[in-house]
């Protein structure tokens, strides 16, 4: 097999086009100069963006069409193999939801969480999990919390560090016993992973080593657990 340079990709349904453009939206809400990293083989692409309000990966994946490739110098046999970096807003702007293709933009040198990204297997199911609605109410009720000890605050003492002592304090609680934390829910909510669904839609809690993954049909939010990382840069602000 020659050398290879893939220019573009076809994703097998325009929805799911859409469904990345409004991912990649969200990132970009966050950071304009965001940066996601792009993984393409097997069939499937994934695309991981790191808001930084929440210190975790938001993983965004989608089904290849059977053409995969496109616009490629050499031959390319079998699936597209593909890992790059490159530029959240450009991505977004190469997408066609009509065609469900978009173009690779040039690739970027990344920030230091391109370079650590959670295992591809070893994942094990973490019992305990509630379903979508109890996820987006512990969301909730944590917002309102904020919100109202945030306006409880004597006048002198309602600055940053107070109220990022109150967003650490609440958003590093975990989710039941399951050692997840809430920070990641919060995050899957952000980025439009807990959007109304069925009760029975398979969400699920998994671990592999020090990272947990919170996996809905949209898409997942992963997160180092166990002290791998701070939570100097979390968001107290709610969305």
């Amino acid at each position: 097999m020659t050398a290879t340079t893939v220019r573009a990709l076809r994703l097998a349904d325009t929805a799911e086009a859409a469904d990345l453009a409004a991912f990649l939206g969200r990132l970009i809400r966050y950071d304009r100069a965001a940066a996601v990293r792009l993984q393409a083989g097997g069939g499937a692409v994934a695309v991981f963006g790191r808001p930084p309000a929440f210190e975790v990966l938001a993983i965004r994946t989608a089904r290849l069409s059977e053409a995969g490739a496109e616009g490629v110098e050499g031959s390319v046999e079998g699936p597209v193999e593909l890992d790059v970096t490159v530029s959240a807003g450009e991505l977004l702007e190469g997408i066609d939801e009509l065609t469900g293709g978009f173009g690779l933009p040039a690739a970027v040198t990344g920030p230091p969480w391109t370079g650590v990204l959670p295992p591809r297997g070893g994942w094990q199911r973490v019992p305990g999990l509630p379903g979508p609605a109890g996820l987006r109410q512990a969301v909730a009720a944590a917002v309102t919390e904020f919100r109202t000890r945030d306006e409880a605050l004597p006048a002198a003492h309602r600055d940053r560090a107070e109220r990022d002592r109150i967003g650490r304090e609440i958003w590093s609680r975990t989710v039941g016993g399951t050692g997840l934390p809430l920070r990641a829910v919060h995050a899957a909510q952000s980025v439009g992973f807990l959007r109304p669904m069925p009760e029975d839609a398979p969400v699920a809690l998994l671990r592999a080593g020090t990272w947990m993954r919170l996996r809905t049909p949209y898409g997942s939010i992963a997160v180092r657990t166990g002290g791998t990382g701070g939570i100097g840069g979390l968001s107290v602000t709610p969305t």
